[in-house]
């Protein structure tokens, strides 16, 4: 799933690529893709990309008028209309500087294509069974109810303002991390990776660390995050899966030596997802409960 790094880095592109430019055609080839109906996709056709944006781990399309002074029908002045897209755990933004002539086929996996009146544009793609990618044409961001309910960007945290947030929180610290209405922008990928740096278990009790802990997990959140969209800056993006797995030191790397202190990279694994961690790093050379192997064991 893109997290923060990524979909900064995605709408960076896509301002730098779309920006200024008129949109040309808007096609729907998944039924479950769009999440809203008014206003309707077609009122994207004719106005112009200014700029893109994140909310979380949301892309904004923002588009305006193409003609500055343009008025609805009631004599005032139009508003901009914004394109939320999230791209859940398989889904992808394609550009290409020159789309195809033959359209995307309903039930492929292309689940919507957009079209620039100058012939690029981008496919908004998903891969397996489980169709999770949502897109979603508002007037405001907040529109949308997951993004209204984002809770703050973990970019956006000192020191202090984590601590506020981890107050009280009685559940573990990856689920915490993890959830978008306590802190947005960290999934799963990015949180194991905040946690290996800052040396702390996923199991730890939000709420029970002390303030130098906190004061660390700032740092390695800040640090991990912003390595990550350094190393993003300006890349475009068909190459960003694959930057941000070379940037990983314990996420997906189960079985492999750890890079600080080459303790074998230990997994916890659940019915459709699983997170990574080094014992020595972070549990103290213990590892952690895991069904599965719990199960293999007897």
């Amino acid at each position: 799933m893109p997290e923060l790094p990524e979909v900064t880095a995605l709408a960076s592109f896509l301002t730098e690529h779309a920006g200024g430019h008129r949109i040309g055609s808007v096609m729907v080839t998944a039924l479950n893709v769009l999440t809203t109906y008014d206003p309707p996709v077609s009122a994207l056709v004719g106005r112009t990309v200014a700029h893109a944006t994140r909310h979380g781990k949301y892309v904004d399309l923002v588009t305006v008028p193409s003609v500055p002074a343009a008025v609805d029908t009631a004599g005032a002045a139009e508003p901009e209309l914004h394109v939320l897209i999230h791209l859940a755990r398989a889904g992808w933004l394609r550009w290409s500087d020159q789309l195809g002539a033959v359209p995307p086929k309903m039930g492929g996996p292309i689940a919507l294509r957009l079209r620039l009146e100058n012939g690029a544009g981008f496919d908004i793609t998903e891969a397996g069974t489980r169709k999770s990618v949502s897109v979603a044409v508002v007037r405001t961001p907040t529109d949308v109810p997951r993004v209204a309910a984002l809770g703050p960007d973990a970019l956006s945290l000192d020191r202090d303002g984590l601590a506020a947030v981890l107050r009280g929180r009685p559940g573990r610290l990856k689920t915490v991390l993890t959830d978008q209405a306590v802190l947005s922008g960290v999934g799963n990928a990015y949180s194991d990776e905040i946690l290996h740096v800052a040396r702390l278990s996923p199991f730890a009790t939000a709420k029970s660390l002390t303030e130098e802990e906190v004061a660390g997990l700032s740092a390695a959140m800040h640090a991990v995050l912003t390595d990550a969209i350094d190393r993003t800056q300006g890349m475009e993006a068909a190459r960003l899966k694959g930057e941000k797995r070379t940037g990983l030191r314990v996420h997906a790397r189960t079985g492999l030596p750890c890079p600080v202190c080459g303790d074998t990279v230990a997994e916890v694994s659940f019915t459709d997802r699983s997170f990574q961690y080094c014992p020595t790093c972070q549990t103290g050379g213990r590892l952690l409960a895991d069904r599965r192997r719990s199960r293999l064991d007897k």
